[in-house]
């Protein structure tokens, strides 16, 4: 008798069944009872984790982004771009990266039709030897809202009306009219761009302002932006309400019918940077996800392409369970002081620690597929972070220190002083960096409480 005949197999499509251990099922129908008629065992170790799994199989649904897709593919680096980072999955042309991409829309759920006029989701998580990056991102560069404080309320205004399920316009152009920084997306969601055909013709862009720092520990702004080379194509109204009364799934079976007929759907990586010295010589401010960069002024420059050459194996384990979060970078990419940015840091991976709860570092899709080197961070003392083949990797050195002070509590940099002028005594304390108490004599330090960009 062959003993590895009745083995069962560690493949999902094995020819037996098996427990999660890998131990085999003889029988998958009947529970152990005592006697034909007795009341169930609580021995049959099948039967329980058969149940208990059946019980978790459903998850929290997304607040936002409920509603998407997911496949795998490389990131290949084309040009050269050691000057500005030291990111390891960045180091030569040539170097190719796993990742696994999850398109989306963002409000409706999960079973929502996706030809609704609404932004996409565009997320990547990089599986470099350094360990995973999560660059989180939609089809426009710019958003509503520059301050995370107004995020929850501006999501409950495009939400269906609470009471009747409806999404109303009228909630959600009231929103907006008190804050006319969201004309800029309003502009980019109610143009044509605003229904995409599909998720292989949709540009990407991370939105946010993050840092590269290179191995001089210099730093650089810089924004990242996904140009399909199969172009941008997007539905009319009525093109929309066709295709989604034939098949509400019509981009996840696109995206997966194109993967499987060998049609592989690719990006091109580009950025901009800007040296954060020069920050002041713009007329806009590059942390505010409101504004987008002037090409003529911060060009693109091109660095690598990103191919989905794969589907994905199980859609809840690899779509479901998948979760991104800003927070999750590598050595030579860092972040800025983008609010926006900040406040997802903590809000994307409390929301997939509510959604997941302890599977959130187990689920296949969020582990890293190569160990990083088990090294002690260094912070003040040698500003930089761990070792990577016997060198320090530097991190930026505007987070080892407190932000400069402004020049005053009152006065943006990109807005014309106040007539009077300032008082002497406001001068000198604004020059030492602080501050009065309002009816005191004491003072705090300026960066403590203010920042000039809420201003």
């Amino acid at each position: 008798m062959d003993p590895y005949k009745g083995r069962p197999s560690s493949s999902f499509n094995g020819p037996l069944w098996s427990t999660n251990s890998g131990a085999p099922v003889w029988n998958n129908n009947n529970s152990l009872t005592v006697g034909s008629r007795g009341p169930i065992l609580l021995e049959d170790y099948h039967l329980v984790e058969k149940l208990a799994n059946f019980d978790r199989e459903r998850i929290p649904e997304r607040v936002v982004h409920a509603r998407g897709a997911s496949a795998k593919g490389f990131f290949e680096v084309t040009h050269d771009i050691t000057h500005l980072t030291c990111a390891d999955f960045l180091r030569a042309p040539g170097v190719q990266t796993p990742v696994i991409v999850r398109f989306s829309t963002v409000i409706h759920e999960r079973g929502s039709p996706e030809t609704l006029r609404d932004p996409r989701g565009f997320a990547i998580k990089f599986y470099t030897r350094e360990g995973n990056w999560d660059l989180v991102g939609n089809n426009f560069p710019v958003f509503f809202i520059r301050d995370g404080m107004k995020f929850p309320d501006m999501v409950h205004s495009l939400k269906p009306n609470p009471k009747s399920h409806v999404q109303e316009n009228w909630r959600i152009l009231d929103f907006l009219s008190h804050h006319p920084e969201s004309l800029h997306m309003f502009t980019f969601l109610f143009d044509d761009i605003g229904i995409p055909a599909d998720y292989r013709h949709m540009d990407g862009s991370g939105v946010n302002t993050y840092t590269l720092v290179n191995r001089a520990g210099k730093s650089h702004y810089v924004k990242f932006h996904w140009k399909p080379t199969c172009g941008v194509k997007s539905l009319l109204d009525d093109e929309a309400v066709t295709v989604g009364g034939t098949n509400h799934s019509h981009a996840t079976q696109d995206l997966y019918d194109s993967i499987a007929a060998g049609n592989f759907p690719e990006w091109k990586l580009f950025i901009q940077t800007i040296d954060p010295d020069h920050e002041d010589r713009f007329d806009f401010d590059p942390l505010d996800v409101t504004k987008t960069w002037p090409e003529d002024i911060v060009p693109l420059q091109p660095v690598g392409r990103m191919v989905l050459n794969r589907n994905i194996d199980n859609f809840f384990s690899e779509n479901e369970q998948l979760a991104f979060c800003p927070g999750i970078i590598v050595p030579g990419i860092y972040y800025s002081d983008d609010k926006l940015l900040q406040t997802r840091i903590f809000s994307y991976s409390d929301t997939q620690r509510h959604r997941l709860g302890p599977k959130l570092p187990a689920a296949p899709a969020q582990r890293a597929q190569v160990r990083p080197p088990q090294q002690p961070l260094r912070r003040l003392h040698e500003l930089h972070a761990p070792r990577r083949g016997g060198r320090l990797l530097p991190i930026p050195l505007r987070s080892c220190q407190a932000r400069p002070p402004l020049p005053h509590p009152l006065r943006h940099p990109h807005r014309p002083p106040r007539e009077g002028g300032d008082c002497q005594g406001e001068q000198l304390q604004a020059a030492r960096g602080e501050v009065p108490f309002m009816g005191s004599g004491k003072a705090r330090p300026v960066h403590q409480e203010m920042d000039r960009r809420t201003l």
